[in-house]
């Protein structure tokens, strides 16, 4: 029997600096003091010996249980660093910021969990970016860093027209699965709920509680971190446009959740 989790994050608030990183990627870590709440309970999973159930609530900045990407960049197309200073815990969320280091250059924020999940139901509340040639996400994400393949699963914002999101995933480096659903409304205006439920036959994405779209072709299965990052492209004009040297812009978190596939 191995132990079973929830992830409930509730970004609450502060005014804490903390940092940003974005690989398809790295990791770095940093440490504040937070409040945490924990409830375990034990089920069979596929992970042996690892402590899979826990609810935490941050009221005074990150958890132990997440970092902040900082120091160094993916390249192409993240034309930009990840630094902590563009992740920060303010009015209540966390608040992913890019911004101009020196001319030319550019800084962005990501945060992501020291531990990966599997299949389940992932969820976010946000705000995306409005602003041509940037990308707002909520993603799972695991590749050749973490020694394993190339698997990931994407809701994405792109800035030039943020009344559509993005779906993708990739498996084992394959990806070419871009799926653009209208909203109805403008993601950067409000905090809308995003999710998406990982199967072993089929991805399911919703908006608002609303079945939205699904997937069932070469679907992943590699285990990712859940991670969020807001960045500027570089030599990807086609697809969010052309960047025009715009900032500061921040994509704004209240909260984040996972459920494993078995407590669904």
């Amino acid at each position: 029997m191995k132990k079973l989790f929830v992830i409930l994050v509730a970004f609450c608030m502060t005014l804490s600096v903390t940092g940003c990183g974005a690989d398809k990627k790295d990791e770095k870590d940093t440490t504040t003091k937070t409040t945490t709440t924990t409830v375990t309970t034990t089920a069979e999973t596929e992970k042996p010996e690892e402590e899979l159930f826990f609810e935490t609530l941050f009221k005074k900045g990150p958890s132990p249980d997440w970092h902040m990407a900082a120091g160094w960049s993916n390249g192409a197309p993240f034309d930009c660093i990840w630094s902590e200073n563009c992740v920060k815990f303010e009015d209540g969320v966390l608040k992913l910021k890019i911004d101009k280091i020196v001319e030319g250059q550019y800084r962005g924020g990501e945060y992501r969990t020291n531990d990966m999940y599997g299949y389940g139901l992932y969820e976010v509340e946000m705000k995306a970016i409005k602003n041509v040639g940037v990308v707002s996400s909520f993603f799972t994400y695991t590749g050749p860093s973490d020694n394993n393949p190339w698997d990931e699963i994407d809701i994405e914002f792109l800035g030039k027209d943020t009344t559509k999101v993005q779906f993708n995933y990739y498996t084992d480096g394959v990806g070419g699965h871009e799926y653009m659903h209208d909203l109805g409304f403008d993601a950067s205006e409000d905090f809308h709920k995003y999710a998406f439920k990982w199967e072993k036959d089929k991805i399911t994405w919703y908006v608002d509680g609303q079945e939205v779209y699904s997937a069932t072709e070469n679907l992943p299965s590699t285990p990712g971190k859940i991670m969020m990052n807001a960045w500027n492209g570089v030599g990807v004009d086609g697809w969010l446009g052309r960047f025009d040297g715009t900032t500061p812009l921040t994509a704004e978190y209240k909260s984040v959740k996972f459920t494993p596939i078995e407590n669904l």
